[in-house]
């Protein structure tokens, strides 16, 4: 299996508490002793995985341009989930994030570690026209990557049919549409789909989606960053969420 390169140390301690894809070694900045990387090499030496000191003009050949902390991780590039992944009952937990075309590994990263952090179930990239997860897109995830579940499909529009299929209801984000996000019911089996950078939903994305909806916006700014956007939509759906769940729970009962 072919390796790649992780830099940081919430991705490399995401890849070493992955019970499943260790590293096969790492390696770290000769220079580079404080209390952050002792942890790190206690982990390391728990995990039974091989350490190389080296030096930091050495990392930075292994993974060029990636800002790596001082510790860099041998990992497999395989990282993608099978397309089976999808043939998933739609319970009413699940949430899913697509995003159709994102071509900027910072911006990819950055929804990972949003989509983490609201218990996305998975999230989908088309493997065409589309960045992967990369070192960089890795780095910015900053542990995500090993933590969500990321599905590369070869049609994205037949995915999203699967998914409706399934029971999903499918929620795009487009400027020109007439609801607003905070109008929109976010509970439920969602899916999520965010347009990738400058051109947003490609037409047969957009004509796949049961609805589209738009963040509000006051200044002059004609658009947010996608992973800015992603965010904001995430995080909208996650409070209603945590709103139902609310209401079910019964009140406490009052004092005598």
């Amino acid at each position: 299996m072919s390796e790649t390169y992780i830099g940081g140390f919430h991705a490399v301690t995401a890849a070493l508490e992955d019970g499943e894809k260790q590293p096969r070694e790492i390696l770290v900045a000769d220079a580079r002793r404080d209390s952050r990387m002792a942890a790190l090499l206690s982990l390391a030496a728990r995990r039974k995985v091989t350490v190389r000191t080296v030096s930091k003009d050495q990392l930075d050949l292994y993974a060029p341009g990636l800002r790596h902390q001082g510790v860099i991780a041998a990992v497999p590039a395989a990282d993608f989930q099978g397309e089976d992944a999808l043939e998933v009952p739609a319970t009413p937990d699940r949430l899913v994030l697509v995003l159709d075309g994102v071509q900027d590994p910072h911006n990819l990263g950055a929804c990972l570690r949003t989509a983490e952090a609201v218990g996305v179930t998975a999230v989908i990239i088309p493997k065409d026209r589309a960045v992967g997860l990369t070192p960089v897109a890795r780095k910015a995830a900053a542990g995500a990557a090993e933590r969500v579940p990321v599905v590369a499909v070869t049609n994205l529009t037949r995915a999203l049919e699967r998914l409706k299929e399934l029971g999903y209801w499918i929620t795009g984000l487009a400027g020109e549409a007439d609801e607003l996000l905070y109008q929109a019911d976010l509970t439920g089996p969602t899916v999520i789909v965010m347009g990738g950078e400058g051109d947003g939903l490609r037409r047969l994305t957009r004509e796949t989606c049961d609805k589209l909806v738009r963040i509000p916006m006051v200044g002059e700014i004609e658009s947010l960053n996608v992973s800015v956007a992603a965010a904001v939509c995430l995080y909208e759906s996650f409070r209603q969420r945590q709103a139902a769940v609310a209401k079910t729970k019964k009140p406490p009962a009052r004092r005598k």
